[in-house]
């Protein structure tokens, strides 16, 4: 390495340029991360980073702290504070940093720990210089290089360089490039890439992830060591071939005694689907989840006897676990690695490589693949929900890697609907009998209900669900989870004092009781960012109306239909009589990535929809 740590350094906050500080919450004033890879089982990975954080908004940005496991060491490691003129205010060598377990919550994964300086700061602005330097045998994962990591974060240096003395054959793929300024000097051995002076991105509501637009580079070796044990591949399939291997390994053994358990429970079922169903309930009720991401801890799961003993395990662990009660009754799957999280992220289908952050399990049935969530104990089987539906994942077979798509559930099918008959009362009162279903991802919304205690569940209905809505109380609740199907159903008895304004000449209520939908984008005079409207969903609501004793019924509001691009609303009116009416509303809003130019249309179509969401109707006295 050409590194050097303790330079002389001088970060007075004066020096920034003032373009960048406009807008910014921190600077970047130089990261540089330096790796050499010094053989196919060594790798050295450089990283110095200078942040100079303008306000309280910026500490989300800092971080010091260095992981290390029994194939990682670290070999150098310090943290310097300087305040706005530049001075040293703080400066912490290796030994004082907090040395932890990476894990909590259980010791399979005792080896996995994480060095770190926790500063409060006490004025603003200040700079932090953080350098480390860590040696591993696991060339599998090669760093990426993030440029523009955030939103309201400036850069004035960043900088990528991959020295290959032994030429290995290197792989990159570019992400986002085209809108920034990013300086490529790389060889056909070496990758050497920089960027500066890059003004902040700032954050607008409805935007595509900083992932989706900011640019990101990704770099992977054709030969490689994972936990010293060496691969070569030069694609996906070749590349699930040998982390197929390397993933069994002896870790796909069970007693003979929990092998006879499981096939007893599944005596004399001859559908495999039946049979998961059956072996995947058996591990939901056996185990408990523990979270380590994909790359602590290591990229092998913890052998399958390991975690029939203890009962816990990460995703990982617990995936791999389940594979191996599914092979003892003969149940084909595979162990499939995903980026996680409720915004989706995919596996990208031409880059081969350690990619993700968590593991699933896949089925394969007949082309109608079925995908397990193995680290949830309520969970339906076959149901993924927001954390992992509809992104492309590596599925793990003997015959090699395969990229497949989980299921999405798209617009209508994440299903709301709502049936209630309200009873108006003359003195302005309201009582209701609802009955809610919902499907897709509205299940997934709402299936945490029934862990909630009966205060705990009155708290979230009356401060969340239906805030707007003073002086409701819910007086019965009944609640089904329905995992076969499922779906979720709620059916609530409930009263509203002083719902309706009353008074001599009219009484005057709000139409929409239990499923108003006020929201609005934000305006912005100059959009710059794309709109994304991350989740579609369709919501269906009847509501039986009947009037107060004395009162009736004239002239009711018109169909109102709203079309558009983003998607459709539409509410009618019907009479029954002289005393009661119909009110069914359906509302579709469809996900999407659309031009920054669409914004205002978009926000126009959620105002029109806000108006007519608090539609008010008003009878008269006989």
């Amino acid at each position: 390495m050409t590194t050097t740590f303790s330079q002389k350094e001088n970060y007075p906050t004066l020096l920034i340029p003032s373009a960048l500080t406009e807008d910014a919450n921190a600077v970047i004033r130089d990261n540089s991360i330096e790796i050499t890879i010094e053989d196919v089982d060594e790798m050295t990975v450089y990283n110095r980073e200078v942040i100079t954080v303008l306000n309280k908004l910026g500490n989300r940005y800092v971080s010091m702290s260095a992981h290390y496991d029994n194939d990682t060491k670290i070999t150098a490691l310090s943290a310097n504070i300087y305040d706005a003129f530049g001075r040293q205010i703080k400066k912490y060598k290796e030994r004082d940093f907090l040395d932890v377990s990476a894990v909590s919550g259980g010791t399979l994964y005792s080896d996995s720990r994480v060095k770190y300086i926790d500063h409060t700061p006490v004025s603003y602005p200040y700079t932090v210089v953080f350098e480390s330097e860590y040696k591993t045998s696991s060339t599998g994962f090669i760093p990426s290089w993030f440029p523009v990591e955030s939103y309201f974060l400036s850069i004035e240096k960043s900088s990528y360089k991959l020295l290959n003395p032994k030429q290995f054959t290197v792989r990159t793929k570019e992400k986002n490039f085209n809108s920034y300024a990013i300086e490529n000097t790389s060889s056909e051995f070496n990758v050497n890439y920089a960027i500066s002076n890059q003004k902040v991105v700032k954050y607008e509501n409805n935007a595509p992830l900083s992932i989706d637009i900011m640019p990101y580079l990704m770099v992977g070796i054709n030969q490689f060591s994972l936990k010293k044990i060496v691969g070569e591949a030069t694609n996906w399939s070749e590349f699930g071939k040998w982390r197929y291997d390397y993933l069994k390994n002896g870790n796909d053994e069970l007693s003979e005694a929990i092998k006879t358990k499981v096939r007893k429970l599944v005596e004399g079922i001859t559908d495999p689907i039946e049979k998961a169903k059956i072996v995947y309930a058996f591990m939901q009720n056996k185990t408990r989840y523990i979270s380590v991401q994909e790359g602590v801890g290591g990229w092998m799961p913890i052998p399958a006897n390991e975690v029939d003993k203890v009962g816990y395990g990460d995703c990982k662990g617990l995936t791999n676990y389940t594979k191996t009660l599914l092979d003892a009754v003969g149940v084909k799957s595979h162990y499939a690695v995903i980026w996680a999280g409720a915004e989706k992220r995919d596996v990208e289908k031409d880059f081969f490589g350690m990619q993700g952050n968590h593991v699933i399990l896949n089925i394969p049935n007949n082309g109608n693949d079925i995908w397990l969530e193995c680290t949830s104990q309520t969970i339906p089987f076959g149901f993924l929900g927001d954390f992992t539906d509809d992104r492309n994942v590596l599925v793990m077979t003997p015959e090699g890697g395969v990229v497949k798509r989980t299921p999405a559930y798209k617009d209508k099918t994440n299903l709301q609907e709502i049936k209630a008959s309200i009873q108006l009362e003359k003195n302005g009162n309201l009582s209701a009998d609802l009955h809610r279903v919902s499907k897709g991802i509205q299940y997934d919304d709402k299936s945490y209900y029934e862990k909630l205690t009966e205060e705990e569940l009155v708290k979230n209905y009356k401060s969340n669900v239906w805030e707007y809505n003073n002086n409701l109380e819910i007086t019965a609740v009944d609640l089904l989870n329905d995992k076969e199907e499922v779906v979720f159903k709620e059916d609530l008895k409930m009263t509203i004092k002083s719902y309706a304004s009353v008074n001599e000449q009219e009484y005057l209520f709000r139409v929409n009781v239990f499923n108003k939908n006020s929201f609005v984008p934000k305006r912005y005079r100059s959009r710059e960012l794309p709109l994304k409207i991350s989740r579609g969903y369709k919501d269906d609501t009847i509501y039986k109306f009947t009037l107060p004793e004395g009162y009736v019924l004239s002239t009711l509001p018109s169909e109102k239909v709203i079309s558009t691009k983003f998607g459709t609303y539409k509410i009618t009116f019907t009479k029954i009589d002289d005393t009661t009416f119909n009110y069914h509303k359906t509302m579709v809003i469809k996900a999407g990535v659309y031009a920054k130019e669409d914004y205002n249309n978009y926000r126009n179509f959620r105002r029109s929809i806000s108006k007519y969401e608090n539609l008010r109707i008003a009878i008269t006295p006989k």
